[in-house]
């Protein structure tokens, strides 16, 4: 057998593999300490993961089941065509992802995929800059709970948003020959008129009743977020066995290279480490690093921008039944990393903005910042989740009714 020819030979496989038993390797040789992380992976995702996500993913399917998502699509698209160059319905994609948090955009941004809502390029372009942390997360678990300032989770939550956005403007130039979906050509009929009808007939073409688009709708969002679980799991055992093996230490020597040059300490350097596999540890990490504030913001605005290694694979597994690619998702990741620690460093050292961050604040938060009760993150994301759509429902009928009025000057 010539195995130099055989092109299973020169794919991935050959690290995955060995990587693969590596890992069960050490599951047999340190039990306790994968029992640990697996136990703290378990608790993290039914706390935080599974109650803060249930409700967008339930209420996305039920809005793309009854058209509602095409309805507004079509109203959006005097928006969101010019700034983003993308069809109306991502709008929606937009919203959730920057008040729910990853990975329900790369989640919606397929399901457009699969509707043909958008094409391949247009998808690939709305995951990779509406993958965002949780606000819940960046304003009070990392401001209040680790940093201890929840202003500096303010300062966290609007660069990374700031930065996100800003690759999402740069973004309309991607790929700009390639030809538009249905939604995105010109028209200039009745705009209501023309929502109606690409409503009616996302109903035609789903005539389930109630109880069942319900019952599948949940279905899908629990398997998916069953599915989130498992990698939550699965790289809390890999962080902790990194860090037994050494992995962890050399990955931080290799960041090192690049960051302490840059005046970085050695422990923000393992913050950064830390944060390339998994969020949570490596901005506790940041926060808790020797050095100055503006360093270790810097830190934990890298680390949410990267997201980990973690969401990665989440949003790979995501849109593995679609033909979109996760080349140019890894790429703004990497970039909405060095803008965003750019951006906090920067502001950090505002003489105005250090002013506000050094007064003094009182926390009135509820619910201890590092532990989420399970029924209070539900209630709250459900809330958040009611928000977002009446928000974007309130933005539809502002741009239907300027642009009507915009019409009738025209005629005028």
């Amino acid at each position: 057998m010539n195995l130099a020819g055989n092109k299973s030979f020169s794919s991935p496989t050959c690290l995955v593999v060995p990587a693969i038993v590596l890992l069960v390797g050490c599951m047999v040789f340190f039990p306790s300490a994968v029992y640990e992380a697996s136990k703290a992976g378990v608790t993290a995702w039914w706390n935080i993961v599974f109650p803060a996500l249930l409700p967008f993913f339930v209420s996305s399917e039920l809005l793309m089941s009854y058209g509602v998502i095409q309805f507004m699509g079509v109203i959006l698209e005097p928006v969101m065509r010019p700034l983003f160059n993308l069809p109306g319905a991502a709008s929606f994609v937009m919203a959730v992802g920057y008040t729910s948090g990853f990975p329900i955009s790369a989640s919606l941004a397929a399901r457009l995929r699969k509707e043909n809502i958008c094409t391949r390029h247009e998808a690939e372009r709305l995951m990779s800059f509406t993958n965002n942390s949780s606000p819940l997360f960046m304003l009070v678990a990392v401001g209040v709970g680790m940093f201890r300032n929840p202003r500096l989770g303010v300062l966290i939550a609007l660069t990374h948003y700031a930065a996100n956005i800003l690759i999402g403007l740069v973004l309309r130039f991607y790929k700009t020959r390639e030809p538009q979906t249905k939604a995105g050509r010109p028209s200039f009929g009745n705009l209501f008129g023309r929502a109606l009808t690409e409503m009616q007939q996302a109903i035609r073409s789903n005539p389930r009743r109630f109880g069942r688009i319900m019952g599948e709708a949940i279905t899908s969002s629990v398997n998916k977020l069953l599915v989130i679980g498992g990698f939550v799991i699965i790289f809390a055992v890999i962080i902790r066995v990194s860090v037994i093996i050494g992995l962890a230490s050399a990955i931080s020597d290799t960041i090192g290279f690049a960051a302490v040059p840059l005046g970085f300490t050695k422990s923000t350097v393992n913050a950064l480490s830390s944060g390339f596999f998994e969020i949570t540890l490596g901005t506790k990490a940041a926060a808790e690093a020797a050095g100055p504030v503006s360093q270790k913001l810097a830190a934990a605005g890298m680390i949410l921008g990267w997201s980990g290694v973690s969401v990665l694979a989440q949003v790979s597994a995501m849109i593995s039944e679609t033909d979109l690619r996760m080349g140019l998702f890894v790429i703004c990741r990497f970039i909405h990393s060095i803008l965003a620690g750019a951006f906090c460093f920067l502001l950090a050292n505002f003489e105005p903005v250090k002013a506000w961050l050094a007064k003094p604040v009182t926390t009135t938060w509820p619910i201890p910042a590092t532990n989420f009760p399970w029924l209070a993150n539900f209630l709250y994301c459900s809330r958040l989740c009611l928000y977002v759509i009446a928000a974007w429902a309130l933005a539809a009928v502002v741009v239907y009714v300027v642009r009507s009025f915009s019409l009738i000057r025209f005629k005028v």
